[in-house]
C-alpha cells in the first residue's frame, strides 16, 4: 500500500507525520519504506542524523518518475510512506498518481485552510488516472483548548474529504525527537504525542 502525505504549502508537518507513521508501521512488524519526494530531503536529512539506525528504510525520490519507480518496488514492501513536495506540481501529481491514500495535513489556521484548495484541485484532478485513490484531512499541530483548534472541522466541512477523528497537537516532543533522528515512540513511548502517533496510524489503516 502507498501513502502519501501531500500538501502545496510548506510548513504543515507532511515530514513529521510521514516519519511517525512510518516508524508506527514498522513497530507493528510491517516491511515499510519511506520515500522522500521533497527537494529539501528533510526526511533524509533526519534518517542521516539518527544514532541508532532505523527500523524502516529511507530513500530519495524526487523525481517526475515517481510513480513508475514506486509501483516497481511496490511489491517488496507491505507500506511505501511518501513524504511530498510542496509547490513541486509535476512531483505531487506523480505522487497522486502512484498512492493509494493521500494524508492531508492542515494546520488549524484560516490560511491553512484556505490554502487546500490547490492540493484538493491536483487531486480531484489526477483522479481521472486514479479512480480508487482514497483521501482525507488530519489536522495537525492543534493547539489544545482553543477555539480555533475547535472550529477547524467546521471550516474542512466544504472540501467534501473525510476529516480523521484523531488530531494532532502542537507538542514539543515531536520536535525534539525527530531533532535526535528517533520519532516519540522511541523517546516517549508512554507519552500523550505516543498515543496520537499510534491512533493516526490505526484510523488510516481503517479508511476504507
Amino acid at each position: 500500500m502507498i501513502i502519501s502525505f501531500l500538501n502545496q504549502k510548506g510548513g504543515v508537518g507532511k515530514t513529521t507525520l510521514a516519519i511517525h507513521v512510518a516508524d508506527s508501521l514498522s513497530r507493528k512488524d510491517k516491511k515499510v519504506l519511506l520515500v522522500d519526494a521533497d527537494p529539501q530531503a528533510s526526511a533524509l536529512d533526519w534518517a542521516e542524523n539518527s544514532e541508532n539506525g532505523n527500523r524502516f528504510s529511507v530513500v530519495g525520490l524526487p523525481k517526475k518518475t515517481l510513480r513508475s519507480e514506486l509501483r516497481t518496488i511496490e511489491t517488496d514492501y507491505d507500506y511505501i510512506i511518501v513524504d511530498g513536495p510542496p509547490r513541486v506540481h509535476e512531483i505531487a501529481m506523480a505522487a497522486i498518481a502512484a498512492s493509494d491514500l493521500i494524508v492531508i495535513p492542515v494546520q488549524p489556521s484560516p490560511f491553512d485552510v484556505w490554502s487546500l484548495k490547490d492540493i484538493i484541485d491536483l487531486v480531484n484532478e489526477v483522479k481521472t488516472i486514479n479512480e480508487n485513490l482514497k483521501t482525507v484531512l488530519v489536522i495537525n499541530r492543534k493547539i489544545v483548548n482553543t477555539a480555533i483548534g475547535r472550529d477547524v472541522v467546521n471550516a474542512l466541512a466544504d472540501y467534501n474529504f473525510p476529516i480523521l477523528n484523531t488530531a494532532i497537537c502542537q507538542r514539543v516532543a515531536y520536535a525534539e525527537s525527530i531533532g535526535m533522528g528517533q520519532t516519540v515512540l522511541h523517546t516517549n513511548s508512554d507519552s500523550k504525542a505516543s498515543e496520537e502517533i499510534q491512533a493516526l496510524t490505526n484510523e488510516i489503516l481503517e479508511v476504507k
